[in-house]
């Protein structure tokens, strides 16, 4: 009896741990994740090594259980949010890493062609459409376009680029009807979309979609990236700094532990992006001496100052760099290689 009793308290709580772990709730917890050297990731042919290494800072989400959840509720840099805020009813979870995947691949071809300008190496672009990478609810575009269709002309003229595109459509009028021909599967259509105003500004009108133009670019050098499943556009800065660094013969890292954070554009301009409080923690966690942070002009609440506050609030002694473009970034290390006399 004695055996039985001991057994089955042992059994009950192991039963406990499995349904704290393992139980889904309806919740889903943002927290900080990692910051992982690039070195691995990134590998630019004819590539310059470093002493130190170029961080990619990530946040981590997931379905919250019990455990995980109690957690969360004492920790300062964890955000709780109801499942259905995340993944509305009807949402395509497929479709949504589908979408983040392709803006990463986005952020890749942006810091090359960024990293390629800023050390003067060579290539060549041509511009064959833009793809969709979402397609917003309850808008026109939702009944006939999909996550990965490529268009490729409107009403009979070749679309460039996005810019492009965009520049055709706010040629014509609201509730005009445009031909567009798309390609999806390998398969050219046409399909009629009408131009409606946005739920969210009425002075705006569109068919409700996100695009990315479908650039081929050939490199004089090539550069191959191996990000897995870390999706998103922010990553953009981090892989450009780190591309940069492979193309030049000059140590940038100076052998520190760098991390950056923000979406790049072609120009070189550097964008807003989120959790940055929890890539804060993270690039802290492992040991990054600077931090660049999206500034967004120096407006009220932007990534920098929310970064800045995260760092004091930690004790951490990482700098906290805020950065506009990527030259910022550059001239900021250009600047500690002078005061280090190196």
């Amino acid at each position: 009896m004695q055996w039985v009793k001991k057994h089955g308290i042992f059994l009950v709580f192991i039963s406990v741990i499995l349904i704290g772990s393992l139980l889904p709730l309806p919740y889903y917890i943002y927290k900080p994740g990692s910051a992982d050297p690039l070195n691995p990731v990134v590998a630019v042919e004819a590539g310059y090594d470093s002493e130190g290494d170029m961080h990619l800072v990530t946040i981590r989400g997931g379905r919250a259980t019990p455990l995980n959840y109690i957690i969360a509720l004492f920790s300062d840099y964890q955000d709780i949010y109801p499942l259905e805020e995340v993944f509305p009813e009807g949402y395509d979870r497929d479709n949504y890493m589908k979408n983040q995947l392709m803006m990463m691949e986005s952020a890749q071809q942006k810091s090359v062609l960024v990293a390629f300008d800023q050390a003067n190496v060579d290539y060549h672009v041509e511009y064959e459409g833009v793809y969709v990478v979402d397609v917003l609810a309850g808008m026109p575009a939702e009944a006939v376009l999909e996550t990965g269709d490529k268009i490729i002309a409107i009403e009979g003229q070749s679309i460039v680029d996005a810019d492009d595109l965009i520049e055709k459509v706010e040629s014509y009028q609201v509730h005009d009807e445009l031909k567009f021909t798309v390609i999806r599967d390998e398969e050219s259509f046409e399909t009629i979309i009408e131009l409606v105003p946005f739920e969210t500004d009425a002075d705006d009108f569109g068919i409700g979609i996100q695009l990315v133009t479908n650039r081929e670019v050939e490199l004089s050098r090539d550069v191959v990236f191996d990000s897995g499943d870390i999706g998103g556009p922010s990553a953009g800065l981090a892989l450009a700094l780190e591309v940069y660094d492979q193309l030049t013969s000059e140590d940038i890292t100076h052998g520190l532990n760098i991390a950056a954070t923000g979406e790049i554009d072609y120009d070189g301009s550097v964008h807003r992006i989120g959790g940055v409080d929890k890539k804060v923690v993270a690039a802290d966690k492992q040991a990054c001496d600077i931090f660049f942070v999206p500034n967004e002009e120096g407006r009220e609440h932007s990534n920098y100052l929310v970064a800045k506050q995260t760092a004091e609030a930690i004790g951490s002694d990482m700098a906290i760099v805020p950065v506009d473009t990527i030259d910022d970034a550059l001239n900021y290390l250009t600047d500690l290689q002078i005061a280090h006399g190196k």
